[in-house]
C-alpha cells in the first residue's frame, strides 16, 4: 500500500471570518491561533478565561492537494484521519464524505471517485464543542466530574480538555494526528493478531515462543466479486466496487489452505541481533527456541523482534506491515489467601511489585506533544527506577511513540479505556460509537510487550457510592464495561488481562475499593487530611492511585504570573490550583511538619517536601509488606500545563522532590524505616503528658531476581551529625522479598536533638540511606549546617557542617537534572553527579532554611 500525508499547504480560520491563517497539521485550532498572534498564551495568569471563550465558535481547515503520481494508478484510494478533534464534517472537492463524533478514532473514507489529478480541495469544518455539550447536558443532565463543564461525557473527547482537578478548561479542536492518503490496488493488509505460547525447554532450562498469526485482508475487485478461502471452503462475497468506507469494509481472514486462491502472507521474523530466524509464505506458526524473553525494567533487559508481513498475489507484493514485539507472558494473579484475594502482577512466572505513576496528557494542546517529549518524560521514569505507568481514563490513548519507549524501557503499561468520573447513556448510536472506538485502539496496541493489562474506566464503579445514578444508567454500566468491552477483547486481544474499572474488586459494584481484593485508591491522606503515618494502618492488595499535591518551582511559577501574583492565594496562583480549598490542604500539612516559610520560594520548596514525605510514607510501608502488597501507582506523574498538582514532574519536565524521592523509594533494593515517635503516636505537644515510644524498625526489601547480602548500618546522631550510638550487621534478603530486622528502641534519645541515620552497603557502595526524627521536622533543635557547594565538570561537591535534612541543589532557571536530590547530609561531604543540563549560579538549602 503506497501512503502520503497531507501536511502542507493547511489553512484555517474563524467560520465566518474573510482572512484565512497559516495553519499546521497535526496541530489544534489553539496552536494555529497563538502562532498566528491571534490569542495570548493560554497557560500566562489567568488568560484561561479568553481562551475559552473561543471554543464558542466554529472553525475550519482546508489544503489543497496534488494527488501524488505514485497513487493514480490505484485501484482504491481512501484519506485515512487517525484523530479529528471532534465534530467534524470531512468534505472533498465538494462532497461530503462524513461526520465525525469521536476524536479517539480513526476514519477511513474512499476518495477513488472524487480524486483529481491536480487542485484537490479537502475542507473540514469544526463545531463548537462547548455548544455540542451544553444542549447535550440540557437535553439530559449526566452528572460528572465537578471541576469540568458540564456535558463533556456526552462527547468522546478527551475528558481532561473540559476541565479537571489539575487542568484548565480548555477544549480544543483541530486535526491533532496526521491525514494520510492511501492507495492500493486488489488488497491491502488489515488487522495483524500475534498470539504467542510460551513452553520452557527441560533440554536447555530455556522457553520456546510459539507465534501464530491472525491476518485479515480488505479487499478492492472492479468485478465485484472475490473468491476466498474460509474455513477451508471456497467462498464468493459480493463487494459494492470501490468503495472502502468504515461502515463498508470487506475483513477477509487469512488463512494457511488457500491453495484455490493466489493470495498468500509472506513472514519474516527477525531477532534483536538482527538475525532472520524464520523467512515463510503461509506458515502455520514460528518457533523461536531459546527465546530472548522481554523483561520489565529492573528485571532483565527488554530484547524486541521485528516481524514483517507481506501480502503477496502471485508475485506480486500487494501489501507489508511491520510490527515489533517483546517475548514475554504477562497477566495479573487473583488467587485467595490469607489476606483476601491477591492483585498481583506476573511477568514471564515471576511475581513483580509494580512500581510507578498514573500518566496524564502532556499537555493541553495535544499537537505539542511530540515523540522526543514523551520519550523524555519516560526515560525519566527509568532513571526514578519505575517498572509500571498507567494510562488514565479522562486523557487519551496515546500515541504509537508513547508504547514503543515503554517497549524499549522496560514499562509496563495499564491501560485505561477512556472513560472517567462520569455517568454514560448507552444509546445505539453512542454504543455503534465506542465499539469502534475500542476496536481501533486495540488492534493499534495490542502487539506492544509494554501493555499488561486494560482496564474499563477510572472511578465509575465506586462513583456509585458517591452520585444518585439512575438504575438505568447503573445497567448501562454494566453492559458497557462488564459485556461489551470484555466480548470484544475476547475476539480482538484474548490473551490480555481486563478488569471492569479502577479501582475495583472485581465488578458488580461489589465494594469496589475493599482493601482485601483487587485495586484501590487511597485519598484519605490528602483529602481527609489524615497524617503522612495513617498508610500504616492499611494492608491493599494494590494501590493504583494516592497522592499528595505540591506547588511547581519558583522557575516554572514564574513562566505563568507576574511578580505581584506570587502569592499561594492569588487570583493568578488559585487559577492555577483546581483542586478545591488545596492550598488550605497543603497549608494544613505545612503546620503539622514545618515552620512557616519566611518567603514566597521558600513555600514552594517546603510544599513539595511535604509531597516526597507523604509518598515515600506510603510506598516504604507497602514496599515492606511484599506478598500482600503487589503494587503503589501514585497520582500522578506529569501535568498538562504549569499548576499546583499531584505530578511529581511538573509541565517543563522539572523533577519535583517527589520524583528524586521516588528514585530513592522505588530502588530495586531498598532499606526503609518504620520509626515511632511523635508523628506515629500523638503529635499534640500540649496534650497530657505519656510516654513516648522512640524505636526504629527497619526493613530490607529486595525487587531483583537474586539473592542480596549487605551490610546494614544505623547511627544515633546529635543535631551536628556526631555519633553517639552505632549498630551494624549483614542481612540476607532472598530474591522477591522483604526482611525485617530487629526493633530498636531508643528511649534515652532526646527527641528535639537526636535523629537517626541509617544505610545499605553493598560491595563498599551504600545503595540505600535515609534518616529519621522522634519529632516533627519543625520542633527538632536544626544547627546551621553552613552548606557549601562547587561544581568542577559534571560533578557538584556539596558540604555540610552539621546535620542538614533534605538538601537541594537549585539554581534560578531549573533546567538541569542531578543523580540525586533533597538527600540528607550527617555533616560531611557528596560527590553529585549532573546528568543533563548546565547549571548556573547554584544556590542549595535545607530543611534548616525553613524558617
Amino acid at each position: 500500500m503506497i501512503h502520503s500525508e497531507l501536511k502542507r499547504g493547511w489553512q484555517m480560520r474563524r467560520t465566518g471570518d474573510s482572512e484565512w491563517l497559516a495553519a499546521e497539521v497535526p496541530g489544534s485550532v489553539y496552536q494555529d491561533l497563538l502562532a498566528n498572534g491571534k490569542m495570548e498564551d493560554p497557560f500566562y495568569r489567568a488568560n484561561e478565561n479568553n481562551a475559552l471563550k473561543l471554543m464558542e465558535y466554529d472553525y475550519e481547515y482546508q489544503a489543497s492537494f496534488n494527488t501524488p503520481a505514485e497513487l493514480q494508478n490505484c485501484e482504491e484510494i481512501f484519506l485515512r484521519f487517525s484523530g479529528l478533534d471532534t465534530l467534524a464534517d470531512v468534505t472533498l472537492n465538494g462532497q461530503l464524505l462524513g461526520h465525525t463524533e469521536n476524536m479517539h478514532r480513526t476514519y477511513e473514507f474512499s476518495v477513488t471517485r472524487l480524486l483529481k489529478k491536480e487542485d484537490n480541495l479537502l475542507h473540514i469544518v469544526f463545531r463548537s464543542p462547548l455548544e455540542f455539550m451544553r444542549k447535550a447536558y440540557a437535553a439530559e443532565p449526566l452528572v460528572g466530574s465537578q471541576e469540568s463543564t458540564r456535558g463533556f461525557s456526552q462527547l468522546r473527547k478527551a475528558h481532561c480538555m473540559s476541565g479537571w482537578d489539575w487542568g484548565p478548561r480548555l477544549p480544543d479542536a483541530g486535526i491533532w494526528r496526521p491525514v494520510m492518503l492511501c492507495g492500493f490496488t486488489d488488497a491491502r493488509l488489515d488487522n495483524i493478531y500475534i498470539m504467542q505460547k510460551h513452553e520452557k525447554d527441560a533440554e536447555n532450562e530455556g522457553t520456546t515462543v510459539t507465534l501464530t498469526f491472525r491476518a485479515d485482508f480488505i479487499s478492492y475487485h472492479p468485478k465485484g466479486s472475490l473468491p476466498f478461502i474460509q474455513d477451508g471452503e471456497a467462498k464468493i462475497d459480493n463487494l459494492n466496487p470501490g468503495r472502502v468506507r468504515e461502515d463498508e469494509v470487506c475483513n477477509l481472514r487469512f488463512e494457511r489452505d488457500c491453495e484455490a486462491e493466489a493470495y498468500r502472507l509472506h513472514v519474516e521474523v527477525i531477532d534483536p541481533d538482527g538475525k532472520i530466524i524464520a523467512d515463510e509464505t503461509n506458515p502455520a506458526c514460528v518457533q523461536i527456541k531459546n527465546a530472548m524473553l522481554w523483561w520489565p525494567n529492573g528485571y532483565g533487559g527488554q530484547p524486541l523482534y521485528k516481524i514483517k508481513f507481506t501480502l503477496l498475489k502471485d508475485q506480486t507484493e500487494l501489501d507489508c506491515i511491520e510490527k515489533t514485539i517483546g517475548l514475554r507472558t504477562v497477566t495479573i494473579i487473583r488467587e485467595k489467601d490469607d489476606a483476601g484475594t491477591s492483585f498481583t502482577p506476573s511477568v514471564n512466572g515471576v511475581r513483580i511489585f509494580a512500581m510507578g505513576a498514573d500518566y496524564i496528557p502532556e499537555d493541553n494542546l495535544f499537537g505539542r506533544i511530540t515523540p522526543d517529549r514523551t520519550k523524555r518524560l519516560l526515560e525519566d521514569c527509568k532513571q526514578a527506577n519505575f517498572n509500571f505507568i498507567r494510562v488514565w481514563g479522562g486523557g487519551y490513548y496515546p500515541d504509537d511513540w508513547f508504547y514503543e519507549s515503554c517497549d524499549s524501557l522496560g514499562l509496563l503499561v495499564w491501560q485505561d479505556f477512556m472513560f472517567a468520573c462520569a455517568v454514560y447513556h448507552l444509546t445505539p448510536s453512542f454504543e455503534s460509537n465506542i465499539r469502534a472506538e475500542f476496536i481501533d485502539n486495540i488492534r493499534r496496541i495490542r502487539h506492544h510487550p509494554s501493555l499488561a493489562l486494560w482496564c474499563g474506566n477510572n472511578e465509575m464503579e465506586t462513583a456509585a457510592d458517591w452520585w444518585d445514578i439512575p438504575p438505568l444508567r447503573k445497567s448501562d454500566y454494566i453492559k458497557i464495561f462488564e459485556y461489551i468491552i470484555p466480548s470484544i477483547l475476547k475476539e480482538e486481544d484474548p490473551q490480555r488481562f481486563y478488569w471492569p474499572s479502577s479501582p475495583s474488586s472485581g465488578g458488580g459494584f461489589d465494594k469496589p475499593n475493599d482493601d482485601t481484593r483487587g485495586d484501590v485508591h487511597y485519598w484519605d491522606v490528602w483529602h481527609g487530611n489524615k497524617p503522612f503515618t495513617e498508610y500504616r494502618k492499611f494492608r491493599f492488595r494494590f494501590l493504583s492511585e494516592f497522592g499528595f499535591q505540591s506547588f511547581p518551582c519558583l522557575a516554572t511559577v514564574k513562566s505563568f504570573t507576574q511578580p505581584e501574583d506570587r502569592n499561594i492565594f492569588s487570583y493568578v496562583m488559585e487559577k492555577h490550583q483546581r483542586n478545591g480549598s488545596a492550598n488550605g490542604k497543603i497549608m494544613n500539612y505545612l503546620e503539622q511538619m514545618y515552620l512557616f516559610p519566611k518567603d514566597f520560594d521558600t513555600m514552594l520548596y517546603a510544599s513539595q517536601l511535604l509531597q516526597a514525605e507523604a509518598i515515600r510514607y506510603g510506598v516504604e510501608h507497602f514496599r515492606r509488606i511484599r506478598g500482600t502488597c503487589m503494587g503503589t501507582i501514585y497520582w500522578q506523574l506529569n501535568d498538562c500545563w504549569p499548576v499546583a498538582s499531584w505530578s511529581s514532574i511538573d509541565y517543563y519536565g522539572r523533577w519535583k522532590a517527589l520524583h528524586y524521592a521516588a528514585k530513592r523509594f522505588f530502588a530495586p533494593v531498598l532499606l526503609s524505616c518504620a520509626e515511632e515517635g511523635m508523628l506515629s503516636q500523638n503529635p499534640d505537644i500540649n496534650a497530657e503528658p505519656y510516654v513516648l515510644r522512640k524505636s526504629i524498625h527497619l526493613c530490607l526489601t529486595n525487587e531483583t531476581l537474586s539473592e542480596k547480602s549487605l551490610s546494614v548500618f544505623w547511627e544515633l546522631r546529635d543535631s551536628y551529625g556526631r555519633e553517639l550510638q552505632s549498630f551494624n550487621k549483614v542481612i540476607s534478603a532472598g530474591a522477591l522479598s522483604a526482611v525485617w530486622l530487629d526493633e530498636c528502641s531508643f528511649q534515652e534519645a532526646d527527641i528535639f536533638e537526636n535523629y537517626i541515620s541509617y544505610r545499605a552497603v553493598e560491595n563498599g557502595f551504600t545503595i540505600s540511606s535515609g534518616t529519621v526524627l522522634f519529632c516533627a521536622p519543625k520542633y527538632f533543635h536544626f544547627k546551621d549546617p553552613g552548606l557549601s557547594i562547587s561544581m568542577n565538570g559534571p560533578e557538584i561537591t556539596v558540604t555540610s557542617t552539621a546535620y542538614s535534612k533534605n538538601v537541594e541543589i537549585y539554581d534560578d532557571k531549573g533546567d538541569f537534572l542531578l543523580e540525586d536530590n533533597f538527600f540528607d547530609l550527617n555533616a560531611d561531604t557528596r560527590k553529585i553527579r549532573i546528568i543533563r543540563g548546565k547549571p548556573v549560579n547554584l544556590k542549595i538549602r535545607s530543611v534548616f532554611d525553613i524558617r
